[in-house]
């Protein structure tokens, strides 16, 4: 595991906590934007999204939406993945 990722997975879900959960176990989301079909994003283009924020989203109350499973309302609750990883980033930071 890399470095960062180490880091990532100390920090958690990032829409968990926007959302004001606290920490969830997250997986690693590589950014999807500005790659092309099949290719994937360098490991500093990452983010941490628990596997509901990630791939599954919930479709009861209160209502989640994934990454993978309802792009354009995740994007529109939580922002771009270059402003979430902006957010991680920072983040990192402050930790040290």
């Amino acid at each position: 595991m890399s470095k960062r990722f180490g880091k990532l997975v100390e920090l958690g879900c990032i829409a968990c906590r926007i959302d004001g959960f606290g920490y969830s176990p997250p997986e690693i989301h590589h950014l999807r934007d500005g790659q092309g079909m099949g290719q994937r994003a360098p490991d500093d283009d990452t983010i941490p999204l628990c596997p509901r924020h990630h791939r599954h989203g919930y479709r009861h109350e209160p209502f989640i939406p994934g990454f993978h499973s309802h792009p354009k309302l995740f994007k529109e609750r939580y922002g771009t993945e270059r402003e979430l990883l902006e957010k991680v980033n920072d983040q990192l930071e402050s930790q040290g």
